[in-house]
């Protein structure tokens, strides 16, 4: 009798173990195929024309191309420019306000036909929009606004409202109570205002801003930074990243400093560092914008504003709230483009 109890427990056991390797098969192959099925291609490309009897070439000035973000927003403008057979010229901001500016003149006077950029400091690049506008060459912002009449039309996210909806989410999930970190970028005008969002809507809740440090939007800083919040605050319980390199830096801190089980973070942007945290459950939530439709939708704006068709002020883009539920399904977002 007890060899049968034995066994059955055995059997039991053996079928449970099955089970779960058989679930855990399944995820990962699902997970698999979202990321091979890469973003889902442009619902359209705009039509193209000859410019002097030759193909329109077209300026891309990136933040950096360090993150996957803006290597996404470059990935989808060259498909759409591959697509309507259109040049390209890409020149890599470097996280340099002036650097950008310069590129601007650069393209100008290389003759570009129009310039996509997402500017550093949506202040500081103002002079030099103006100066390739008074060229004739229509300027696309995309991903930061810039707040000018120089700017043909702006592609983008609304940022605060990003940073608000995270708020929500974390009061939520916090009963309202409790103390947050922020790493942000204070040189990110783009960052600062989705960190104005989040801060306004949790204390307006009745949580409260503990510490806001500054990653400069480089993931090494963000790093540094967040591994000094950590330490100086031992019990914080909250903590909110505002990009991509914020949240890298902040998911590789309370790893370093086994804090997963003490602090729960919500952020922007995709990344491994962030998947890793969301399917260990300590990353709550993070705002993922549509990087790729970023790209088509300003290669797209450049090409008809080159062809001398009529384009929005505005095109506006939603965002995707990732959370350890969904976050298989937006898996390709860890691939460069």
């Amino acid at each position: 009798m007890r060899r049968k109890l034995i066994a059955l427990a055995a059997l039991g056991l053996l079928l449970v173990v099955t089970a779960c390797d058989t679930a855990a098969r399944h995820d990962m192959a699902a997970e698999a195929r979202a990321q091979q099925q890469g973003p889902p291609p442009p619902s359209e490309v705009a039509e193209s024309c000859e410019v002097d009897g030759d193909r329109p070439k077209i300026g891309i000035v990136p933040i950096n191309l360090q993150a996957l973000f803006f290597n996404q927003i470059v990935t989808g403008a060259e498909h759409i420019a591959r697509e309507a057979g259109v040049a390209t010229q890409v020149v890599n901001g470097d996280d340099d306000s002036q650097k950008q500016a310069n590129a601007i003149d650069d393209l100008v006077a290389n003759d570009v036909d129009a310039i996509i950029v997402d500017a550093v400091d949506t202040d500081g690049i103002r002079p030099a929009i103006r100066r390739a506008d008074a060229a004739g060459v229509p300027v696309v912002a995309v991903d930061a606004v810039v707040d000018d009449k120089a700017v043909s039309s702006q592609v983008g996210t609304a940022n605060v409202e990003g940073g608000r909806q995270l708020g929500d989410a974390l009061l939520d999930l916090s009963g309202a109570e409790g103390d947050v970190g922020i790493v942000g970028a204070l040189n990110s005008t783009v960052q600062l205002q989705r960190q104005k969002g989040f801060s306004d809507r949790v204390t307006d809740g009745g949580m409260a801003i503990r510490h806001v440090v500054d990653g400069r939007n480089i993931q090494e800083e963000a790093q540094t930074v967040a591994e000094n919040l950590l330490t100086g605050n031992p019990d914080l319980p909250y903590a909110y990243a505002t990009g991509e390199p914020a949240l890298i830096g902040l998911a590789a801190a309370v790893t370093s400093q086994q804090r997963s089980d003490e602090i729960e973070v919500v952020g922007w942007d995709l990344s491994t560092q962030a998947v890793d945290g969301l399917r260990a459950g300590w990353v709550k939530g993070v705002v993922q914008q549509n990087t790729f439709e970023f790209g088509y939708q300003s290669m797209n704006a450049a090409i008809d504003l080159v062809c001398g068709r009529d384009v929005p002020a505005d095109i506006p883009v939603p965002t995707q709230i990732v959370t350890p539920d969904n976050v298989s399904e937006y898996l390709y977002y860890l691939e460069r483009g």
